[in-house]
């Protein structure tokens, strides 16, 4: 039984098949139509959602699956049953879980207890489902995903954790620019460090704009994660240097943007880019649908 927990489960070569296949559903779609048909799969969410619980609702629907859908209105998971019940009990009715949860422990017990594919589809350490469709993107634009060097600007959060691992197993060139004191997860850096060692990748932490100058592609996310409570105000100063605008662009010659999104325009990003000819954000969204499908089918059918 395989999962997805974040894509230090799957080697090169099966992440470039489901880059791959998931550019090949996006091209082709009506070749899948029945790829899941008579499948059920169910999707946790304890947190809120516009582009998660649209791309695996619609994506599943497109695949001729059918989506369940979960929320906190069932009780907080692990509290009014446990998450080894939830996993149990639900592994009796449906062919997959998909979870986004607050943290990545209830994902470990759902792996645990489950006997069908658990997908992340988002914690408070990793977002493999958004990274792969950010490389999918990426693979759109740049024919050698190995060339390419994506520039990560703000907080080195869960989805600056996942640029890292997919980056480091894909050859993929990655620096998290942040703040000093925000960077990523000591030990997820120096688990991705491990992956670049074998795919030739380089991976950097800086806290200095102009050591990107020359990269392909720059990315960045909300300062505040959800579920963080802190004002945005009492971080605003200290992040507003890796704001990514025009002069950024100018200055290294970044070529292409990426935001997961939601976006707090004339904060992490100016409207004048996230609307420009460099983004490549809509795109992104899009390909979250895709390369979940991908994904999905992928597990599901060898389950």
């Amino acid at each position: 039984m395989r999962h997805l927990l974040d894509t230090t489960e799957f080697n090169k070569s099966e992440l470039e098949a489901l880059i791959a296949l998931g550019r090949e559903m996006k091209a082709n779609p009506a070749a899948f139509r029945t790829g899941l048909a008579g499948k059920n799969i169910v999707t946790l969410f304890e947190k809120q959602s516009l582009r998660t619980r649209v791309t695996f609702d619609i994506g599943i629907n497109r695949l001729g699956g059918h989506a369940v859908y979960l929320d906190q209105q069932n009780g907080v998971m692990g509290q009014r049953e446990s998450v080894k019940d939830f996993a149990m009990n639900l592994s009796r009715w449906c062919d997959g879980i998909v979870a986004r949860v607050f943290d990545h422990k209830t994902l470990l017990g759902l792996r645990e207890h489950a006997t069908v594919p658990v997908v992340n589809s988002l914690c408070n350490l990793y977002h493999p489902c958004q990274a792969l469709a950010d490389f999918m993107t990426i693979a759109e634009n740049y024919d050698d995903l190995s060339k390419v060097k994506l520039a990560y600007l703000g907080d080195g959060n869960n989805v600056a954790h996942s640029l890292l691992i997919t980056g480091a197993i894909l050859g993929t060139d990655v620096t998290v620019v942040s703040p000093k004191g925000s960077g990523p997860d000591a030990q997820i850096f120096n688990l991705a460090a491990e992956l670049a060692r074998k795919s030739g990748a380089k991976l950097a932490v800086t806290d200095n704009c102009a050591d990107i100058r020359g990269f392909d592609v720059a990315y960045t996310d909300t300062w505040v994660s959800m579920g963080d409570n802190t004002p945005m105000d009492a971080v605003k100063d200290k992040f507003m240097p890796y704001q990514i605008n025009q002069a950024l662009l100018d200055n290294t010659g970044i070529r292409h943007v990426l935001h997961c999104q939601p976006a707090h325009r004339e904060l992490e990003i100016t409207s004048e880019v996230m609307d420009g000819p460099s983004s490549l954000i809509m795109d992104e969204a899009e390909n979250r649908m895709h390369i979940q499908n991908a994904i999905l089918y992928t597990l599901i059918n060898q389950a």
